[in-house]
């Protein structure tokens, strides 16, 4: 994809061809927006998705919310906080 039209004119081509009948066309971004935003979140947490998977079994019985332990821990990514 060489720019973001490109990206977004196939976004939409995927709504119609797997979203038709299912939803309105006018509700397709009701739909794909929360998805695209949570890939996007997905992406950027990825490399430290297995740490936190770890932390959390190890904690997840010891503790009642293993979060603050968790975030001391990991810390943040980049701008985003875990």
């Amino acid at each position: 994809m060489s720019n973001h039209q490109e990206l977004s004119n196939f976004i939409w081509g995927i709504c119609d061809d797997v979203l038709r009948g299912l939803f309105k066309p006018h509700e397709y971004g009701d739909v794909v927006l929360p998805f695209v935003v949570l890939r996007r979140l997905d992406c950027v947490l990825e490399p430290q998705k297995d740490k936190v998977h770890e932390l959390f079994n190890q904690y997840k019985d010891k503790v009642k919310d293993p979060t603050p332990i968790i975030l001391d821990k990991v810390g943040t990514i980049g701008r985003v906080s875990l």
